[in-house]
């Protein structure tokens, strides 16, 4: 795999002058870009900058806004239903994150369901800022629009990629879990088409119910430089763990999409309606409840204990959620953010495109 070693803050900079010029005024601008970026910081480059060059086109296309807050559509205190109209993920994610928080100081506890965002890219970015807030988070989130993943026993798509992820604010070593409950997020299977990591041979099954690892199975046929789409595929992506990835994928569908008033993944019947995210978060205030000192405490020293397991290989040690993503944080924070080439064209492509020169 050919990749360009990009400094962070560069491509940053970059990014946000691309947003900028897709219509994008320049706080929200600098908010998408540095998400994205920080995606790609902690390793989860399915939903770093690979996909800059999508919003930009849904931004013409008027599948994404720019510029909008969400509406609160249903408020009851510790409650609320959010309308995010259609508007940048980074943005009202985010607005939904810092209400969720405020009432949970507040109150203890909140749910805050929000539909119709655009991509909110890394969930467990906004699981991160709950825990800096000294909160607990849960997020069950959809994909409406995009049926890519079979559920167990098919070949057929049925779910979205449906993220969860769960923050756990303990002193000294906070905790984020956060993955996709498909086997591969659709954006390494992007990232792949690409020229990027390759995916595991059993990630995908073709419409003949064979596993694959060719990103064929989800894109059809294409050149290299031409555009993903996930329509021209006949195939699908696995759910993780078999019977239990599927069934949580389920629970991501009805929770993030029905239950927030939007649609859930499919059936698609719009042709060119775009995606849209749901997503219920729940915020809780271990202060609230009595227990910061038993939880920080029990929490803490089971953590501990259950990272001391005696591993099975001396150099593969047990590790906590986030681990990983903090050590490649500050690997490419000091060495530069790697990006394949093809993904690396396919930005300056974009951006030329608006009139933006890239660094490098």
């Amino acid at each position: 795999m050919q990749t360009r070693l990009i400094d962070a803050g560069d491509l940053e900079s970059g990014l946000c002058r691309m947003f900028e010029a897709a219509g994008c005024a320049g706080e929200e601008a600098a908010r998408v870009a540095r998400d994205l970026v920080d995606a790609n910081l902690t390793g989860h480059d399915s939903h770093g900058v690979v996909r800059a060059p999508a919003y930009v086109d849904w931004l013409r296309d008027g599948l994404v806004r720019a510029g909008q807050d969400v509406e609160v559509v249903t408020d009851g205190g510790t409650f609320a239903v959010l309308e995010a109209h259609r508007g940048l993920g980074q943005t009202v994610a985010a607005q939904a994150t810092d209400l969720g928080i405020a009432r949970a100081r507040e109150y203890g506890t909140s749910i805050v369901a929000l539909r119709n965002a655009g991509h909110v890219g890394r969930v467990g970015r906004y699981a991160e800022t709950a825990v800096a807030a000294g909160l607990i988070a849960i997020h069950f989130v959809n994909v409406a629009g995009s049926v890519l993943v079979a559920p167990f026993g098919s070949a057929e798509r049925r779910f979205s990629t449906a993220p969860f992820a769960i923050g756990l604010p303990l002193p000294g070593r906070p905790i984020v879990l956060d993955f996709a409950t498909s086997l591969v997020a659709e954006g390494k299977v992007r990232v792949a088409s690409l020229g990027g990591k390759p995916l595991p041979d059993d990630a995908l099954v073709t419409a003949g119910g064979v596993l694959t690892g060719d990103p064929h199975a989800v894109y059809g046929d294409y050149g290299p430089h031409e555009a993903r789409s996930a329509a021209l595929g006949r195939g699908a992506i696995r759910a993780f763990g078999e019977h239990k990835g599927s069934g949580l994928a389920l629970m991501c569908e009805l929770l993030g999409g029905a239950l927030t008033g939007g649609p859930c993944s499919g059936p698609v019947t719009e042709a060119g309606r775009g995606i849209t995210n749901g997503m219920l978060s729940i915020h809780l205030s271990p202060a609230h409840f009595g227990t910061q000192a038993a939880f920080e405490r029990v929490g803490r020293d089971y953590l501990d204990w259950v990272v001391s397991a005696a591993p099975i290989d001396d150099d593969a040690p047990v590790l906590a959620p986030g681990d990983v993503e903090a050590r490649t944080r500050a690997a490419r924070l000091a060495g530069g953010v790697p990006i394949p080439v093809d993904v690396w064209e396919s930005l300056r492509r974009s951006a030329s495109a608006l009139g933006v020169d890239l660094v490098g």
